[in-house]
C-alpha cells in the first residue's frame, strides 16, 4: 500500500488474472478493476516515486505497469523464461529501476522508463519467491526456495553474501524503515537479521556546518542556527536541512579537510574530493581509506594492506609500503596506520616511522588536537593520552637520526 494513496490494491488469483483496486476512504469500495494478465498475478507494488502507478509481477512469465486512471496496463516487460513471483521498485536515487524474481531462478534489473532491461542477476537454483531493494544501502536482497537469501550490490551487481539458515524455502522478505532490519520468512519459521551500520555518514567543519548523506543525496544543514536560541541539554534540536546534490558513489564515509573548503567521500573501493560549498567533484581516485593532513591540501590513500599514497595539492608525491600490515589509517599531524593493535605513526613529508604504539583494546579512532601537540588513541572500552613534541622529532632526524 503506497503512503501518497489510501488505495489498496489487490491481486485476484483467478481465471480472469484480474487485479482490482480498493478506496480505504469509501469503505474500501472496489473502485476499479484490472485486466490484461493472463495467468496468475502473484505480486503487486505501488512505485514510490510516482503513487499514481504500480507494477504488477504473472505466473504469465511478464511485468505490467499500470496507471490508477486507466484499465490496461501502460506496457508489458517480457525476459523471464517462467512465472515471475515477485517484484519491487527502487527508492533512491534517480535511477528508475525496478526489479522482478521468477520461477527461472533469475531476477531482472529493469529501467521503466527505457523499458529494458539493464542487468539479470543469477545464481539461485531454484524460484525466486521474493526481491527487495534496501533502502538505507546499496544493497539488493533476493530470497528463494532454494533455501537462501543473496546479497548483491545494487551499482555493481557482484554476488556480496550468501545467507543460509537451513529453515527450508524462502517465501517472504520485510525491512523496518529506518534501520538496516530485515526480516525473512521460511518453511519453518521466520528470523530477523541487520546489516550493515545505522550510523548516519556525515561530517562537520569547524564552522559549523554538516554535511550527511542519505543514499547518494547529500544534505546540508549549519548548527549555528541554532546557537542563538535557548536550548535545553538532551533536547533535539531542529535544523534547515537544503539539498546539496548527489555523489557518484554510495557514501560509506565522509570528512572535511582541515578547513572545511573540501569534503572527501569514500565508497566502492573509491574517494571523491568535492568543493564542500556546492559539490563540485575536484579529484578522484581509488581507496579503501582516505585522511586528510594538517595541511589543508594533503592527504593520504590505504589501497590495500600493503600501499599507501600521498597526495600534495591533487597530485600524487609518493607511496610507500608500510612495515606493517595496513589494517587502518588515520590523519592528522601524523599519519597512523594501525595493525592488530598497534598504530605506527609516521610524519607526512617523507613517511618515516616516528614511534609504535602498542595498546590492550582493539582501536576505534585516533584523535589530534588543533596544535597536534595532544593524540588520543580512543578504544573499545578506554582511551590513551599520548603527547607529540614535534620538536624532538625533528632535531632527531635532522641528527641522522
Amino acid at each position: 500500500m503506497g503512503s501518497h494513496t489510501r488505495l489498496l490494491c489487490y491481486a485476484v488469483r483467478s481465471r480472469a488474472a484480474q487485479i482490482k483496486l480498493w478506496d480505504w476512504d469509501k469503505a474500501w469500495v472496489n473502485s476499479q478493476t484490472f485486466e490484461g494478465h493472463t495467468h496468475y498475478v502473484m505480486m503487486v507494488a505501488f512505485n514510490p516515486k510516482d503513487p499514481n502507478t504500480f507494477a504488477s509481477a504473472s505466473l504469465d512469465k511478464t511485468v505490467k505497469v499500470w496507471g490508477l486512471n486507466a484499465a490496461t496496463p501502460y506496457f508489458t516487460l517480457e525476459g523471464h523464461d517462467k512465472g515471475v513471483n515477485c517484484i519491487d521498485y527502487y527508492e533512491g536515487g534517480d535511477r528508475p529501476y525496478l526489479i522482478s524474481g521468477a520461477d527461472d531462478k533469475s531476477c531482472k534489473i529493469w529501467d521503466y522508463q527505457t523499458k529494458t532491461c539493464v542487468q539479470t542477476l543469477e545464481g539461485h537454483t531454484h524460484n525466486v519467491a521474493c526481491v527487495g531493494f534496501l533502502p538505507n544501502l546499496p544493497i539488493i536482497v533476493t530470497g528463494s526456495e532454494d533455501g537462501t537469501v543473496r546479497m548483491w550490490h545494487a551499482t555493481t551487481y557482484r554476488l556480496e553474501n550468501t545467507l543460509n539458515y537451513g529453515m527450508e524455502r524462502v517465501w517472504a522478505m520485510s525491512y523496518l524503515k529506518g534501520t538496516n532490519n530485515i526480516a525473512f520468512g521460511y518453511d519453518e519459521g521466520a528470523i530477523m537479521i541487520k546489516i550493515g551500520r545505522e550510523d548516519p555518514v556525515c561530517s562537520m567543519d569547524s564552522s559549523g556546518k554538516i554535511l550527511y548523506a542519505k543514499h547518494n543525496e547529500v544534505f546540508t544543514a549549519n548548527v549555528k542556527t541554532a546557537a542563538a536560541e535557548d536550548l535545553v541539554d538532551g533536547e533535539r534540536v531542529t535544523l534547515a536541512v537544503k539539498e546539496l546534490g548527489s555523489t557518484e558513489v554510495f557514501p560509506q564515509s565522509m570528512s572535511h579537510n582541515n578547513n572545511g573548503r573540501f569534503v572527501v567521500v569514500c565508497g566502492d573501493g573509491e574517494h571523491i574530493i568535492y568543493t564542500a560549498l556546492n559539490l563540485r567533484n575536484k579529484a578522484f581516485g581509488s581507496a579503501l581509506e582516505f585522511v586528510w593532513s594538517v595541511e589543508k591540501d594533503e592527504y593520504a590513500v590505504r589501497e590495500s594492506t600493503s600501499r599507501i599514497k600521498l597526495y600534495k595539492n591533487f597530485k600524487e608525491k609518493t607511496s610507500f609500503k608500510p612495515a606493517v600490515t595496513a589494517e587502518g589509517l588515520y590523519g592528522g599531524a601524523l599519519m597512523g596506520v594501525r595493525s592488530g593493535m598497534s598504530v605506527a605513526f609516521h610524519d607526512w613529508e617523507q613517511c618515516r616511522m616516528i614511534q609504535v604504539i602498542d595498546v590492550e583494546t582493539p582501536i576505534v579512532s585516533v584523535y589530534w588536537s588543533e596544535a597536534g601537540d595532544l593524540c588520543t588513541l580512543a578504544c573499545e572500552d578506554s582511551f590513551y593520552l599520548l603527547r607529540h613534541n614535534s620538536e624532538t622529532v625533528s632535531a632527531y632526524f635532522n641528527g641522522g637520526g
